[in-house]
């Protein structure tokens, strides 16, 4: 049923607002609305925007919105009756907000008085507008507390005066010391609510962040000649990692798994199905004898040892995010304990999982489906386990194997009691589940980004994570442990340079794993997007000091993309992201704006190694600027300097160049 007020399309909506929309602390979120009424009287909006209920101490006048000033909508272009408003949350947790349409009677006064003032009709004519705005003004001069009613009521007395001139009668009223003020908190007529919608508003760390992924494992300095590794690394060996990773500018160390490793079904090297008595396994693969997902993998070190890491990562300003995965080792001890959790197959035994024609023998996933109320307990409990060691990002394998309502549920409890966790879906998988899985709550998620190669795949992607980021946070992995990419597998450094650029200006949260920096890329066989000697199931030591000495290390690109997008604001929230036209489809154009700062950065990337010239077509509205306007371009790579307008002719041969990243001003 409609209201009284028309008001519709409010945004940002979720779902019909079946679920909140998603901001980060300090981010300006923009309230919208569409609102009209019939006929020509003036209608205005306005936002009450409520913090989450239990930080929420503030008296609200009459039920409806809170004390304090007014939030006003603003309207847009004339014609569209479209209307925004501004709000910046200050605190984590659940805000609300509610659109108020209502018939506007002093807008609707000033527009006649004025009209009527413009083609001198006289103060006998103007009787009746005369005394309604008289009428009006003492209504809100009587509103208690009114510390302008001494102005108002000398307003008054100016429009019921026949003695004066029209322009004279209403000047009062319409002057820039009082207008202001009887709009401030204005006469509201028919008003109507739309219903009422949430935000969640996470940590900054949510919306923009650098990740880099390790196994501690394979961290150690005990290789033999062929460089093969002599004992299994430990966190104390993982620690003297973290000095590296920090000074590239990342804020969060991912870990696999750190679980116990199950002992029966173990994986070989390459996947095999057999293993040596060396041989590792999957990390994947929880459970052993010595614990499960609420233990630690004992060549690892001590929970002691593990608490020591997550210290120093955050004495170096930087966060540990833990894998959950909820799956289990044959030999996890909840096979024994709990076989009800498990699927059982006809012939008794208990199913494996697959993704045929993939088989993972030394794992089992398990069934939510059955007793539900203790499967749900007990990883709650888990995922408590290590919010209490420290952890406040989990990064969650194949969430899109569980169902949607358990993920739901999981996020909602964890958030009423630690509203700072971070969830990352890792969910490789049709967009409906993935959109979904971040409507139920989920912080961010992977991305098709590996496989968005060709320029109009990316700009095809990128505007779809653009109308989805109200809900849906992407994070743009370059590579992992599970994915070579195709277009890696050459070794060529042009591909893996221009792949992180990309990841690092298109959106505000990227990742690396560990081998990248070093232009890792043999594929275990033609055809398959996998490592060779894959660290998923062997330990692979790298000397990334070395690397880097001579020269054969994305290091210092990374330092210094990380860098970029600290100074700029414009790089750290997904919204504002618009594609330029330039005139080679090996090359891509496109901006980042942060309105509220005013920062602008213009990016000009290869999309594939080679020579490639181009003209752009700048749209320079979308950078802030007028259709005549030139602008200065800094190189945030090089330091050179440009002068630009909206034709400028680029050339990008990868050999030594694979990307600009320019600082706008306007000249």
């Amino acid at each position: 049923m409609a209201g009284r007020i028309g008001l519709t399309d409010i945004g940002p909506s979720v779902a019909g607002g079946r679920y909140p929309a998603k901001a980060s602390v300090g981010e300006s979120i923009e309230i919208t609305a569409t609102v009209f009424r019939e006929g020509h009287d003036a209608v205005a909006a306005n936002v009450v925007w409520r913090p989450p209920p239990a930080a929420d101490a503030v008296r609200r006048r009459g039920g409806n919105r809170e004390a304090g000033p007014l939030l006003r909508m603003k309207a847009g272009t004339y014609g569209t009756d479209r209307w925004s408003a501004t709000v910046v949350p200050d605190r984590m947790g659940m805000w609300s907000y509610v659109v108020e349409a209502w018939s506007d009677p002093l807008a609707t006064w000033r527009h006649a008085v004025e009209a009527k003032a413009a083609v001198h009709q006289t103060g006998e004519e103007m009787a009746n507008d005369l005394e309604t705005g008289a009428r009006l003004l003492e209504r809100i001069a009587r509103r208690p507390g009114q510390q302008y009613a001494t102005a108002i009521r000398a307003a008054v007395e100016a429009l019921r005066d026949p003695e004066r001139s029209v322009t004279e009668r209403i000047g009062p009223a319409l002057s820039t010391e009082l207008w202001p003020v009887l709009t401030a908190d204005p006469i509201r007529e028919l008003i109507t609510r739309s219903s009422p919608q949430q935000v969640w508003v996470d940590r900054q760390l949510a919306e923009f962040g650098s990740w880099y992924e390790f196994f501690p494992r394979s961290i150690n300095s005990e290789i033999d000649a062929d460089g093969r590794p002599l004992r299994h690394g430990t966190f104390a060996d993982a620690t003297t990692q973290l000095p590296r990773v920090a000074a590239m500018g990342f804020d969060v160390v991912y870990l696999p798994p750190i679980h116990p490793i199950g002992e029966l079904n173990r994986k070989g090297r390459n996947n095999t199905v057999t293993h040596e008595d060396s041989d590792v396994g999957s990390p994947w693969a929880i459970g052993s004898a010595a614990g499960g997902h609420d233990a630690i993998h004992p060549e690892l070190g001590t929970i002691e040892d593990f608490d020591a890491f997550v210290a120093a990562t955050n004495e170096l300003g930087m966060t540990v995010a833990m894998d959950l995965a909820l799956q289990c080792a044959p030999d996890h001890p909840w096979v024994a304990e709990h076989p009800d959790w498990f699927t059982v197959r006809p012939d008794g035994s208990i199913a494996y999982a697959e993704n045929p024609p993939k088989k993972y023998q030394d794992i089992y996933p398990l069934d939510f489906d059955k007793d539900t109320s203790g499967l749900y307990a007990e990883v709650l409990r888990v995922v408590e386990h290590w919010i209490s060691h420290g952890i406040s990002v989990f990064r969650v394998d194949n969430p899109h194997t569980k169902p949607i309502n358990f993920w739901e549920w999981l996020i909602t409890q964890v958030h009423l009691r630690h509203p700072e966790v971070i969830f990352l879906a890792e969910a490789f998988t049709k967009p409906a589940m993935m959109h979904e899985l971040a409507r139920v709550g989920f912080t961010q998620s992977y991305t098709y980004f590996t496989w968005r190669v060709t320029k109009a795949e990316l700009i095809e992607y990128g505007v779809e994570l653009v109308q989805g980021s109200d809900h849906m946070r992407p994070n743009f992995f370059v590579n992992t442990p599970d994915i070579n990419p195709f277009h890696l597998q050459s070794g060529e450094p042009a591909w893996f340079a221009l792949r992180a650029v990309l990841a690092a200006t298109l959106v505000p949260t990227w990742g690396v794993y560990a081998g990248y920096e070093l232009f890792e890329h043999e594929a275990l066989a033609p055809g398959r997007e996998e490592y060779k000697d894959s660290e998923k199931f062997q330990l692979r030591p790298r000397d990334f000091d070395a690397a880097l000495a001579e020269g054969r290390s994305l290091e210092p690109l990374f330092t210094r993309l990380n860098q970029i997008r600290r100074e700029h604001r414009s790089l750290q929230y997904m919204k504002g992201l618009w594609f330029h036209g330039i005139a080679n489809d090996n090359l891509l154009c496109y901006s980042k704006r942060h309105e509220a700062s005013g920062d602008v950065t213009l990016m000009v990337v290869a999309v594939n190694p080679g020579n490639h010239w181009g003209t752009t077509d700048l749209h320079l509205p979308s950078l802030g600027l007028d259709w005549t306007d030139t602008m200065e371009a800094v190189d945030e790579l090089s330091g050179e300097v440009y002068h630009w307008g909206q034709f400028n002719t680029v050339n990008l041969d990868t050999a030594s160049r694979v990307a600009h990243i320019f600082r706008i001003r306007k000249v």
